[in-house]
C-alpha cells in the first residue's frame, strides 16, 4: 500500500486543462484522481496486471 504522496508538476495548455477539469466534473472525480487512474492504467499496460508486486514488492489492497 502506498504510504506517502509525491507531487507531480506538469505544464499543460490552459484550454486543455479547462476541458479536462470539465470532463472530470461530469464524472464526479477530481483531476488528481483521474491523473492517478491514468498512471495506474499506464503501469498496468506497461508492466502487466501484477505491476503492484513489482512496484511495491507485495500486493496492494
Amino acid at each position: 500500500m502506498e504510504n506517502r504522496t509525491a507531487r507531480l508538476t506538469l505544464l499543460i495548455d490552459p484550454k486543455k486543462k479547462s476541458v479536462f477539469e470539465q470532463l472530470c466534473a461530469r464524472e464526479d472525480v477530481t483531476p488528481s484522481q483521474m491523473v492517478r487512474k491514468f498512471i495506474r492504467d499506464y503501469l498496468e499496460h506497461s508492466l502487466g496486471p501484477n505491476w503492484r508486486d513489482e512496484v511495491f514488492g507485495d500486493k496492494e489492497t
